[in-house]
C-alpha cells in the first residue's frame, strides 16, 4: 500500500530493486468529503491522495521507478462504511448521518471512477478494491470497483448493531472469568477491557452478553485488570463462572490472540488462526 513516493524511497532505502523483486503496489486514495475549499472535512484522514490528478501522478512516480509495479487501487470511504446510521437511542443523530452518507455516497462514486480511469492510463489494474460492512451493497453497485471487503461485519460484533444496511448474527464471542464478588448484585470478571478502535465513547466497549442481564458500571467501564458488572444475573454467578463479550468491532480481538475457537456446547469443535500467526490463544 503506498500513497507517497516517501515511502518507495523508504523500501529503496532498505532493500534497492537489484537485491529484490519487483513489488505489487496498490495506491491509497483518500475517500473523505472535502467541501468549502477544504475547510469542511467528512471521514478519516487516511492519505495525501485525494483527486485523479494526484492519483496518476502517483501511479507515473511507481511506475517510473525500479522494482514497482502497480496493479491496484484502494479507496476506503470509512465515513459510510464505518458509521453507525441507526445508533440506538439516538434518531436524530442517525437522521444526520444517513444525509451525510447519501451525499458522501454520490460524491465518492463519481470521483471513484475517475481515479480508476486516469490510474488505468498508466498502469493494467488487476483490482479496485472498496467499501466495507456498512456499505457493501452500495459500493458493490459502483462499475469501478472490483473487490469489497466486509471486514468486522463477517464477526457481526457489537458495533453493527447500529446499522441498517446490515443484519447478522454473532458469531465472536470472549470470554472472562468471573474472579470477585463484591455486592450481591455485582460481580467482578478478570480483565475485559478490549477497547475498539476510533473516537472513545461507550460504543467502543465490549458488551456483556451471556449471561444476559449484565451491564458495566458507567463510572468503571472496562477494565485492563478487571470489569465489575452488575444486574439480576450477578445472583446467579460464581467464582469462575465465564461472562461472553461481543467486542465492538472485530479487529481487535484478532489483535489480541492468534486463535479463534469454535464452540458448541461449551465443547471445542475447530480453531481458526488469526492474522497474528502462532502463539497465545483465547476462546
Amino acid at each position: 500500500m503506498v500513497d507517497s513516493p516517501a515511502q518507495l524511497d523508504l523500501i529503496d532505502a532498505v532493500v534497492p530493486a537489484v537485491h529484490r523483486p519487483r513489488l505489487r503496489i496498490c495506491l491509497d486514495v483518500d475517500a473523505s468529503l472535502r467541501a468549502a475549499g477544504g475547510r469542511v472535512h467528512v471521514g478519516v484522514r487516511r492519505s495525501p491522495v485525494h483527486s485523479p490528478t494526484e492519483a496518476a501522478a502517483l501511479a507515473r512516480e511507481v511506475a517510473r521507478r525500479p522494482g514497482f509495479l502497480v496493479v491496484g487501487v484502494m479507496v476506503y470511504e470509512a465515513q459510510i462504511a464505518g458509521v453507525q446510521d441507526a445508533p440506538a437511542h439516538r434518531p436524530v443523530r442517525g437522521l444526520v448521518v444517513r444525509r451525510m452518507q447519501g451525499i458522501a455516497g454520490r460524491e465518492l462514486a463519481g470521483r471513484r471512477a475517475a481515479v480508476v480511469a486516469a490510474v488505468s492510463e498508466v498502469a493494467d489494474l488487476e483490482f479496485v478494491n472498496g467499501g466495507g460492512t456498512g456499505s457493501v451493497e452500495r459500493t458493490a453497485a459502483e462499475a469501478a470497483v472490483t473487490e469489497v471487503a466486509a471486514g468486522s461485519g463477517l464477526y457481526n460484533p457489537a458495533l453493527f448493531d447500529g446499522y441498517r444496511a446490515f443484519t447478522g448474527r454473532p458469531a465472536t464471542f470472549f470470554a472472562a472469568p468471573v474472579v470477585r464478588i463484591p455486592a450481591p448484585d455485582t460481580v467482578a470478571v478478570a480483565g475485559g477491557g478490549w477497547i475498539a478502535s476510533g473516537s472513545p465513547g461507550a460504543d467502543r466497549l465490549p458488551l456483556p452478553t451471556y449471561p444476559a442481564g449484565l451491564r458495566w458500571l458507567p463510572a468503571e467501564g472496562v477494565g485492563e485488570v478487571q470489569t465489575p458488572l452488575r444486574g439480576p444475573a450477578a445472583e446467579h454467578l460464581g467464582i469462575g463462572d465465564r461472562v461472553w463479550f461481543r467486542h465492538a468491532k472485530a479487529g481487535e480481538v484478532c489483535e489480541h490472540v492468534n486463535e479463534l475457537h469454535t464452540l458448541a456446547d461449551d465443547e471445542l469443535i475447530g480453531r481458526l488462526p488469526t492474522y497474528r500467526g502462532e502463539g497465545r490463544t483465547f476462546g
